[in-house]
């Protein structure tokens, strides 16, 4: 009984071996590429690319390029959201040790079922309760006192400049001062235009103490 199981046993580790020695040994490449969509070649990026039947792979970075370590033989999936899975088997017969490539993937549309909210049952109970609604005076008051030209006026004074409106005046300061730099910047008192603006301003009144 025990030399049945023993010869019983290296028959079957002789044809493991056999059927190891039948088998091309893999080698290593670097598998690299971009992922694009099929309609307008964009890149895919954050696109989960992992061999099958291991835990390896890696992700698309945000333009879509990969690059890892695979084997010759291995299939390579491909899945993002919105895409339809895919997948690519890298050929035994590779005169390099790198393989270069561009995944193209096409979009999973889905076609959902129309679907209408109404807040009431039907039609006739919308329109009646459109007739029936009352707005509130007070509500309509503060809206138009909010949307005034006075109002907004002074919102618009009292509000801060932001980053972007503080760097255009920096920046219109050094184009003035540049401009005039190594030369005499103009002085208002010699100007005949700022003159006849003064004059015309002193006969319209302009300068006459209100009555508050």
């Amino acid at each position: 009984m025990r030399k049945s199981l023993l010869f019983l046993c290296l028959l079957l580790s002789g044809l493991l071996v056999a059927q190891e020695g039948d088998r091309k040994p893999s080698s290593l490449v670097q598998f690299s590429g971009v992922v694009v969509t099929g309609d307008s070649l964009l890149p895919v990026p954050f696109t989960n690319i992992l061999i099958k039947n291991s835990f390896r792979g890696t992700m698309s970075d945000i333009h879509g390029y990969f690059s890892f370590v695979a084997a010759t033989g291995d299939t390579i999936l491909f899945s993002a959201v919105g895409f339809e899975r895919s997948s690519f088997a890298i050929p035994d017969s590779l005169e390099e040790n790198k393989v270069s490539m561009i995944h193209v993937m096409f979009s999973d549309t889905v076609a959902l079922r129309e679907l209408q909210v109404y807040p009431w049952p039907s039609r006739e109970q919308f329109a009646q309760a459109f007739l029936d609604l009352r707005l509130d005076n007070e509500s309509y008051r503060n809206a138009v006192s909010n949307l005034s030209d006075a109002e907004l006026m002074q919102r618009i004074e009292n509000l801060p400049a932001d980053s972007y409106q503080s760097f255009q005046y920096q920046m219109a300061l050094d184009q003035t001062r540049l401009y005039y730099s190594g030369g005499t910047p103009p002085i208002n008192i010699f100007n005949p235009i700022a003159w006849a603006q003064f004059i015309q301003a002193w006969q319209n009144g302009d300068f006459k103490k209100k009555d508050r």
